[in-house]
């Protein structure tokens, strides 16, 4: 019995690209993001995104509920605290909803951030036994946060509108309708520091210990629980390198018409979120390629 192992017969028994459903090929560059993969695996987003939602509060007693007590009793706090025994000025604005719209945002870029920021560590049994895009996870917790957002945005329209119908303490302005390009300023800062971190974690456990910690930290380094109108001119110019500061004084300035909102420092957001965003790229597709060697 004789083989033909000539060019012809290799070449006729060699099976094309258009014969398989799926080929899976390396990254040829870090900043290689196939758009089209993540949209064939929109079914597995939509499935991490309820997952996401429904499991959390599946077996507590309030369920969604906790969605609005959660800000409403950060609220209060920061109102006894700050407000009754710091006496912190809230620029003439009722102190519960000069915090409130604080906390609205900033939870969401906290949230996101603390979430994507564990995605190998959490999710490294599913990534050794599956192949799927390994973006869909953190976008589906930036996602899933958005439905949160607007669940806590809610609470926040309903106390807007009845101090605007009660009082004359605030004073929209246009600035109002920056508020969907502020959410996705945070949703993209909260992407791009978690997946940054993500990738550092597998490598540095420690870090898992302070990000909960340097979130905090952050929020104090953010005008969530004062204005930045109260502060001196100096702390202004350190708190101006904050990129969060400029989307949270425009939000607040637009809803309430108290703030330090201006077009220079959402440039400048914009800027630093994108660099984030291109470098939590970057190197969340360089520990892809190697981290179950380290998870």
């Amino acid at each position: 019995m004789t083989t033909d192992s000539s060019p012809t017969a290799l070449n006729s028994s060699s099976v094309s690209d258009s014969d398989w459903d799926l080929i899976i090929r390396p990254k040829r560059h870090l900043l290689d993001v196939n758009l089209k993969e993540i949209w064939d695996y929109r079914d597995l987003l939509y499935m991490f995104v309820k997952r996401d939602i429904v499991t959390v509060y599946q077996q507590t007693i309030l369920g969604p509920i906790w969605f609005f007590v959660q800000p409403i009793m950060t609220m209060l706090t920061y109102v006894i605290v700050f407000g009754n025994i710091a006496k912190i000025s809230t620029d003439g604005i009722p102190a519960p909803l000069f915090y409130l719209s604080g906390i609205t945002l900033w939870n969401y870029f906290a949230e996101s951030f603390n979430k994507t920021s564990t995605t190998f560590v959490s999710n490294a049994n599913i990534f050794g036994k599956v192949y799927f895009p390994r973006l869909i996870v953190p976008l589906s917790v930036v996602i899933s946060n958005v439905i949160k957002f607007f669940i806590q945005f809610g609470l926040f329209l309903i106390m807007w509108v009845w101090y605007l119908a009660t009082s004359d303490s605030i004073h929209p302005n246009f600035w109002i309708l920056s508020t969907v390009y502020c959410l996705l300023l945070m949703a993209g800062l909260g992407l791009g520091f978690g997946i940054i971190f993500s990738s550092l974690t597998t490598k540095y456990r420690d870090l898992t210990f302070l990000i909960g910690f340097g979130v905090q930290l952050a929020m104090y380094a953010t005008p969530i629980i004062y204005p930045m109108s109260t502060l001196s001119e100096k702390y202004q110019r350190v708190l101006w390198w904050n990129p969060i500061s400029h989307i949270i004084e425009a939000f607040k300035y637009g809803f309430l018409g108290s703030g330090q909102a201006s077009i220079a420092g959402l440039a400048y957001a914009s800027v630093f979120t994108l660099l984030t965003l291109i470098f939590g790229v970057i190197i969340f597709n360089r520990t892809e390629q190697t981290f179950m060697d380290t998870v």
